[in-house]
């Protein structure tokens, strides 16, 4: 059955307060652009601020400074994290538990908590311990001795390899791996001779990752994902790093075994991070860059080798000025030789 709430029950949910009507009935969410008659929508840059007076939603949620044209609302200090909880609100679905259904392989001396979903395909290997409420979608394969906490959802082609822990409300997207080996070989002659890696992943409450996704076992003591943080997908992170608490790590990042970051480091899209750095708390580093040092908290980065973002700005403001700057340079260079001939001096004594 849809959902409708009122204005009032959605501002009073969001702690907000409202604008206009607030008996409104709200059906639904839409963007902007697209929202139609009965919805509600939001906004966030003041880039679209006109949008405001002509979409077709019945209600906006929006800041205090923006202008309401009139509108029905509700203002909030962060649209955007109002309507992230408004959708969560508009689209959660109850879990029903399934149990462990036919297709499903079950070894030996496995646990698992109430109310859990095993789909057809899943493999669950022998000391397996499941919490409550883990929904195991088909084809995951847990390695022996995996642990998973409670409310766990682990999609579709994931894997977690042998001693990996898992904590509470994690949630893993399709086709990742945890806990595969680390990438680690010993010259050997012309060969190599592969490392041993028999370390864990540790993977703490309510993280979050993306699918396709690689997180390394460590060479022989942990690999961790800490608290909270969100890993997009697509994403490599080697043996033996150190994932602090609510970090954000965005699509093709790749970190380097023995990194450290601290709490809520930001890594844009690509961003490349060799081994055994440190990475303060709260740094940010954007898209694209490579990062050769260790960088201090709160710093904010980009570019390769990346360096303070200001900088890089003004570095790049000069970039498209270089050629001119070259003959400028060349010119000078012949004018100062022309002096030079006129003074009868030396270059080096002038």
């Amino acid at each position: 059955m849809p959902i409708t709430r009122t204005l009032q029950e959605l501002a009073d949910h969001l702690g907000g307060q409202t604008m206009g009507d607030p008996s409104l009935i709200i059906t639904g969410l839409g963007t902007l652009d697209h929202a139609k008659e009965g919805q509600i929508t939001f906004l966030a840059n003041p880039r679209y601020a006109a949008k405001v007076e002509t979409t077709n939603a019945s209600a906006i949620v929006m800041t205090a400074a923006a202008n309401g044209f009139g509108r029905n609302g509700i203002v909030v200090t962060n649209p955007h994290l109002a309507f992230a909880k408004l959708l969560a609100l508009f689209t959660h679905r109850k879990r029903t538990a399934k149990g462990v259904m036919t297709g499903a392989f079950i070894g030996e001396r496995v646990t698992m908590g109430a109310d859990v979903s095993v789909y057809p395909g899943a493999y669950i290997g022998d000391g397996v311990s499941i919490g409550d409420r883990a929904t195991i979608h088909a084809n995951v394969n847990l390695y022996e001795g995996v642990t998973l906490g409670d409310d766990v959802t682990l999609h579709a082609g994931v894997s977690v390899r042998e001693g990996s822990r898992i904590g509470n409300r994690v949630t893993i997207h399709n086709g990742s791996v945890i806990g595969g080996d680390g990438f680690g070989y010993a010259p050997d002659g012309d060969g190599w001779f592969k490392t041993p890696q028999i370390g864990v992943v540790i993977i703490e409450d309510d993280v979050e990752i993306g699918a396709n996704s690689t997180v390394d076992r460590a060479a022989l003591e942990t690999t961790r994902i800490g608290r909270g943080t969100k890993i997009d997908n697509l994403v490599q992170i080697a043996h033996n790093c150190q994932i602090g608490e609510n970090c954000i790590i965005v699509a093709q990042a790749g970190i380097a075994g023995s990194t450290k970051l601290g709490k809520h480091v930001t890594l844009g899209g690509q961003v490349a991070i060799v081994d055994h750095l440190v990475i303060g708390d709260n740094a940010m580093i954007s898209g694209q860059s490579g990062v050769f040092n260790n960088v201090a908290a709160g710093a904010v980065l980009s570019g390769t080798p990346a360096i303070q973002h200001q900088s890089r700005l003004k570095s790049a403001a000069v970039f498209p000025h270089l050629p001119e700057m070259r003959k400028t340079l060349s010119k000078l260079g012949s004018r100062m030789t022309q002096v030079e001939e006129r003074l009868g001096a030396q270059p080096d004594s002038l």
